[in-house]
């Protein structure tokens, strides 16, 4: 079939110069830096590991995609921005992406990878999830004296009918509501669930098997699960204090709890009063509710200002004095709001298009994979550096999307990469870090 000539674009004159513009310039990448990628991959060993743990139903004589070349076609493509199969159809031509995918030909098509999601089983994703955990356990170099477990969930909102969506009064939509489990900027675990139960539910089997494997990794290591009042479950706080798992939590406020923090809410309203100046004052009281067997330490923030009280309350077996508990061990969870946020907006967390519930989450759990990816060069790799606190989207837009002519022949594949990148001794040094052994 005859090939029709690209279409060309002219654009408004430079210096009295015709500029036009056509899809004709070869084997070129905007995907320079996908070797970072390739490179903590290889560093991290990760999917190499995942793709020798899923089974694959096809025969493998007539098989032209591998599991883990397809894995790294996904993951790398999240990763560097492309959430869409659809943008496959032609990415898949890319040498640069090739090259990162160590393949030398047209990678996967649209279609040989949706049939790939589509295989998803309950018994694929519980596999990529423990690995997800060993992989947490590896990142560290020597046990850790402390590890803290922020849990929270966040709605994935979806557009079709797929399984197990439902609709949720809170946040007015149908949508799933995945939980989400980090250490600091590490992931740990991510888990999806149906929207028409409680914040809490499953966190405790979460929990209990996590402690388990941490415990068999680091013996002597202390664990301290942190959640909002979503996850405030007396169950929970029984087998927590059973197993020697320290926890605050967020205590949604009720009456016999203001009850209780009266003096410590008057006083903060009084100083207000005598000084016009906003009010921050801290407490604790014993409390127990209905469904506790025993009274447990519950901490008390009072706020004063213009527009009045603000009272918080957590619930909590950790030692110090309250305004400690409260601001060094309970807000920093405050910073796994943008761990989340990085994961659904930079890297499509929250992109469940499919209709079949595994495929969904395998969805999930590719882009968890591409944040350990990203994760892995901010800590090994920007470290000490101006990007060393730098999100998702900042190091693909910095790092990954470097425009590059690449040449390949028998011998070698050539990178030429911009003479007009403006991050050039920062990506030699990340990639030196990365190669490091």
């Amino acid at each position: 079939m005859a090939h029709s000539t690209p279409p060309a674009l002219v654009a408004p004159p430079c210096k009295k110069r015709r500029v036009e513009v056509s899809f004709t310039g070869g084997t070129v990448s905007s995907d320079g830096g996908m070797l970072l990628l390739r490179a903590a991959d290889r560093r991290l060993k990760l999917l190499s590991r995942i793709a020798r743990l899923l089974t694959d139903p096809r025969e493998p004589g007539r098989c032209v995609h591998d599991v883990l070349s397809m894995l790294r076609q996904r993951v790398y493509g999240i990763a560097a921005g492309y959430e869409d199969l659809n943008d496959h159809t032609t990415l898949r031509e890319d040498p640069g992406f090739q090259t990162a995918v160590e393949r030398d030909r047209a990678l996967a098509s649209m279609a040989t990878l949706c049939r790939f999601e589509n295989r998803a089983n309950r018994e694929m994703v519980r596999k990529i999830q423990r690995e997800e955990v060993e992989q947490f356990i590896r990142s560290y170099e020597r046990a850790p004296k402390e590890v803290v477990l922020d849990f929270d969930g966040t709605d994935s909102e979806v557009h079709g009918h797929q399984e197990r969506r439902h609709y949720h009064g809170h946040y007015g939509h149908y949508c799933f509501l995945p939980l989400h489990v980090y250490c600091g900027e590490r992931m740990v675990v991510s888990y999806l669930r149906p929207a028409n139960r409680g914040g809490g539910r499953h966190a405790w089997g979460v929990l209990a098997m996590l402690v388990r494997r941490l415990r068999g990794a680091w013996p002597g290591v202390r664990i301290v699960f942190r959640g909002d009042s979503g996850f405030n479950r007396h169950q929970m706080m029984g087998w927590c204090e059973r197993q020697g798992v320290g926890y605050v939590i967020g205590q949604a406020k009720n009456p016999r709890l203001m009850k209780l923090a009266a003096e410590v809410v008057a006083e903060a309203k009084a100083r207000y009063e005598e000084t016009k100046k906003p009010q921050r004052l801290f407490g604790e009281v014993r409390y127990a509710a209905d469904s506790w067997k025993r009274k447990r330490r519950v901490v008390v923030k009072a706020e004063y200002n213009d527009k009045g009280p603000n009272t918080r309350f957590l619930v909590t077996t950790l030692e110090g004095m309250p305004e400690e508990v409260y601001d060094e061990e309970y807000c920093p969870r405050g910073e796994m709001e943008n761990r989340i946020k990085e994961l659904q907006l930079d890297l499509f967390a929250d992109r469940m298009s499919c209709h079949r519930w595994y495929a969904n989450e395998f969805r999930l759990l590719l882009s968890g994979l591409a944040y350990i990816l990203i994760e892995a060069i901010r800590r090994l790799g920007l470290s000490g550096t101006e990007l060393a606190r730098a999100q998702s989207g900042t190091i693909r837009l910095k790092l990954i999307k470097i425009g590059a002519v690449i040449t390949r022949n028998t011998r070698r594949v050539r990178f030429m990469l911009s003479s007009a990148y403006p991050y050039q001794d920062l990506f030699l040094q990340v990639m030196a870090r990365l190669q490091k052994v």
